[in-house]
């Protein structure tokens, strides 16, 4: 590295104080399949390759309202209570990015969590550098306010949170299923419940989503996802403009080859929004009523698209 990209690179530090134990804590960020409901930013992180104490991650999140991704090599102390982490491939305008995670004891109910991050612009481009400068900043603030939330308020959260998941047998190709669900733009026409759609795709296997539903007594609400695709076999999505129930729904669609075919799923996990029970379902609804509610009607919008999905890949055969 020569002395004009050292001096290049700018460091930053974010810091919050959690009431939780320190190892909690770590846990929680440790775990990168959790990432897309803790920290708002994140859309999807795959795990690329695990090794001992070390792993490879890509992380598909929205920075300053765009969607990037890139993948991070992380090395995971227990012990320590750390985790540094690099980008191997950073995204425009990023020309490097690393840091760590350290998470420090205050006691045995709170601790101090320090995130550090280091980073060089392309061509140390002050355009690009300010563009960095914010996204770290608006990011970091973010991800360390929603873990502070996250973790406090856990026991909240878990009564508040469910996954459920859909699937139909489909005899046909995992290909046509996938291709199906993948060409959302043609949605409006293919599906009943969808009354308008707007797809658009800039980067390869990362999407952006708006849609009008039509719910069952005809009303429509607009949704706003980020979707990442993998051909042909999944499409993992985070919506990040919410019906008044929900604060947070992340799921995906699989699509696994059997013998009879293949088996086409939906998951969801979501959070409810308890502040608009009274004012959508009426007053003395209740956690579990709005828990009916909204799987009811993820579900039925989830079976309805496996079901058009199936006869449009069995009319292929």
């Amino acid at each position: 590295m020569s002395v004009s990209e050292r001096s290049s690179s700018h460091e930053v530090e974010h810091d919050v104080t959690i009431a939780a134990p320190a190892a909690a804590v770590y846990r929680l960020i440790a775990e990168v399949e959790n990432w897309p409901r803790i920290f708002p930013p994140t859309i999807y992180v795959d795990q690329v390759d695990k090794g001992t104490g070390e792993e490879r991650i890509r992380i598909w999140a929205t920075a300053n309202g765009e969607a990037k991704n890139w993948t991070s090599r992380r090395i995971l102390d227990p012990e320590g209570l750390r985790i540094d982490f690099r980008q191997e491939v950073s995204a425009p305008p990023v020309a490097s990015m690393g840091g760590a995670w350290l998470i420090e004891p205050l006691s045995e109910t709170e601790s101090r969590v320090r995130l550090l991050h280091d980073y060089r612009a392309i061509d140390d481009d002050p355009a690009g550098l300010a563009w960095i400068e914010e996204a770290v900043d608006r990011n970091s603030r973010s991800e360390l306010a929603a873990l502070k939330t996250n973790i406090e308020f856990a026991h909240q959260a878990e009564e508040l949170t469910f996954s459920f998941e859909d699937t139909v047998q489909v005899n046909g190709s995992a290909k046509d299923v996938y291709d199906f669900v993948n060409e959302a733009n043609l949605w409006a026409e293919r599906l009943p419940h969808v009354a308008s759609i707007r797809l658009t795709e800039d980067v390869p296997g990362l999407q952006t989503l708006e849609m009008d539903t039509r719910a069952k007594d005809g009303s429509t609400h607009t949704t706003k996802s980020y979707r990442v695709t993998f051909p042909h076999h999944r499409i993992a999505y985070k919506q990040v403009t919410l019906p008044a129930l929900m604060t947070l729904h992340t799921g995906y669609w699989t699509f696994t080859e059997n013998a009879e075919g293949v088996a086409a799923s939906s998951q969801h996990t979501v959070v409810l929004n308890t502040a608009n029970i009274a004012r959508i379902l009426g007053e003395g609804a209740t956690v579990a009523d709005a828990r009916e509610y909204v799987h009811s009607a993820l579900s039925t919008n989830s079976r309805a698209t496996l079901g058009h999905a199936k006869d449009y890949a069995e009319s292929r055969r």
